[in-house]
């Protein structure tokens, strides 16, 4: 109860924290119902792990293709390699088109055309840390 209690203040206060520092905006509690159709190939809380899709804890300003035990595709991992990171603007053009993005992407969902769905769910991410932060 209290965790559910916290967690959902964390929700709600989260666009204005983000807003106060520009960093994130959106409504992370209308992100988590976005997140619904990450669902099936990612995984993001407590406990996390990879699926389909590695699993999202910490990934806001994660180096691209740097999640653990996760097998990315060659197109991530020379994202990575030079030096590109998930900020919450390279995570928004990555969600709008993934494949146009990241040509060779192994992701096959088509992306989210709506921008406040985008930044809903880039600020419902930012809502989960790293494992261990």
């Amino acid at each position: 109860m209290i965790r559910t209690l916290t967690k959902a203040l964390c929700l709600t206060a989260l666009p204005m924290m983000a807003a106060a520092d520009g960093h994130i905006s959106g409504d992370a509690a209308a992100g988590e119902k976005v997140f619904r159709k990450c669902k099936a190939c990612h995984a993001v809380g407590e406990g996390a792990e990879n699926k389909v899709g590695p699993a999202l804890n910490g990934v806001i300003d994660r180096a691209v293709a740097s999640g653990a035990d996760f097998k990315y595709s060659d197109t991530l991992l020379a994202l990575g390699a030079e030096g590109k990171t998930w900020s919450p603007e390279t995570l928004a053009a990555f969600l709008e088109k993934p494949r146009s993005y990241a040509k060779g992407t192994k992701m096959s969902f088509a992306g989210l055309r709506k921008e406040d769905d985008r930044t809903n769910v880039i600020a419902y991410l930012a809502t989960f840390p790293a494992e261990g932060s």
